[in-house]
């Protein structure tokens, strides 16, 4: 309690609600990839209902920094998103069709759209006097520990041969979150602002004002690099889960339980290191801890490439997650409060709606694109060492991200 309480209220509350979010999210996102395999979509059709939801969450991203800036209530948009997902989840929960499927994506996508930009800028806001990369890391730590839960209990659901109640799973997180910001409501805006800055309401606006380019040209190296960590992150959760089933090269498949399994496994060793990894990066530059990121995203991509022509190549794949969990322990909190630290307090909705873009733009092109790679070639080797040069490049990129 005495860690806890170490934490502002607010900070706290975010937590909680994050927590909630994360939950019920983790056996949605991970398992539906597997929930739609079983009634015979191909993976083309799968990296599809994810695309579009992508591109609903690209629209509804800008509508929710655009609220942020103009001082809208953070919880208002957070109930937004809440009732949006319940919608899809019970959509998800019905379908037996790709239509179907698309169209709880589509509602999903606009939820997860509402809720990133808000969620995130709420956390400085809550961080008047203790350090927001402290908070980032106390929060990515919440999301970890929530998705590694909810991944567990839908593995769970995968094992006993009902994996659609991971829905209602969700559904009942979103009504416990509702009630919470209904009975906790949070009333902070996305600013923080010192005695001597003054912004009235009315002149809160995502405009972008001549001379005004300096911070939006710096997250040009933030932004580039985010887009590619966000598409791993796209593909450990559309098409990993494909690909452990329908096997490798050499690697022979396994069952969507025990596939569901390890990706819990990886989210589980995400619950152990974010906070201390988190913790740790917080007292470093951004630019060292992008660095740490993008090169394990690049070992653990190199591994899944290499397991693919190995008949005992599970194995790799085990020791991969180590190294992803790493990346992505190093890279959510860093790459946040790189973007916070750069944009100014005016634009941080709009400049939280860029960076929440990267999730949308990566979860657009990479889902489709893998999908066709493994219903041609029938294995994902091509897509994971793909993505392990890319990492390569990348790495002397991150220098500029301070």
């Amino acid at each position: 309690m005495h860690w806890w309480n170490q934490f502002p209220p607010g900070l706290r509350l975010i937590s909680k609600i994050r927590l909630l979010a994360s939950l019920g999210a983790g056996g949605v996102i991970y398992l539906t990839p597997l929930v739609f395999n079983q009634i015979e979509l191909s993976a083309t059709q799968i990296g599809t209902g994810f695309a579009a939801a992508a591109l609903t969450g690209t629209f509804s991203r800008f509508l929710s920094g655009a609220l942020l800036d103009k001082g809208r209530s953070i919880g208002l948009i957070l109930k937004g998103a809440a009732c949006l997902a319940i919608t899809a989840d019970w959509w998800f929960f019905n379908a037996q069709d790709f239509n179907s499927y698309a169209i709880g994506q589509v509602l999903l996508g606009g939820a997860a759209g509402l809720y990133w930009p808000a969620i995130e800028l709420a956390v400085p806001a809550s961080c008047i006097d203790f350090p927001s990369s402290k908070g980032f890391a106390l929060v990515r730590s919440a999301d970890a520990l929530g998705t590694s839960f909810g991944a567990l209990l839908g593995s769970f659901m995968a094992l006993i041969g009902s994996i659609r109640i991971t829905y209602l799973v969700d559904i009942s997180c979103m009504v416990l979150l509702l009630a919470l910001l209904t009975k906790q409501s949070i009333k902070i805006t996305t600013y923080t602002l010192s005695d001597d800055v003054e912004i009235s309401p009315s002149s809160r606006t995502i405009a972008i004002k001549k001379g005004d380019l300096k911070w939006l040209f710096k997250l040009i190296p933030i932004l580039c690099i985010s887009i590619f960590a966000t598409a791993i992150f796209s593909l450990l959760q559309s098409v990993l889960p494909i690909d452990l089933v329908i096997g490798g090269i050499s690697r022979p498949p396994i069952q969507e339980g025990w596939s569901a399994a390890i990706l819990a496994l990886q989210l589980g060793l995400l619950v152990i290191l974010q906070w201390p990894i988190g913790n740790w990066l917080s007292f470093h530059k951004q630019s060292f801890g992008l660095g740490i990121s993008i090169s394990n995203f690049f070992l653990g991509c190199l591994l899944l490439s290499i397991s693919s022509i190995w008949p005992e190549g599970i194995s790799l794949v085990l020791i991969a997650q180590i190294f992803l969990a790493i990346a992505l322990a190093s890279f959510l909190p860093t790459a946040t409060e790189s973007i916070v630290q750069i944009s100014p307090i005016k634009h941080r909705g709009f400049a939280m709606a860029l960076f929440s873009q990267c999730f949308a733009i990566s979860g657009l092109i990479a889902p489709i694109f893998a999908g066709k790679v493994i219903d041609s070639q029938g294995n994902g080797m091509l897509i994971w060492i793909t993505m392990s040069l890319i990492c390569l490049a990348l790495i002397p990129l991150t220098r500029y991200t301070d």
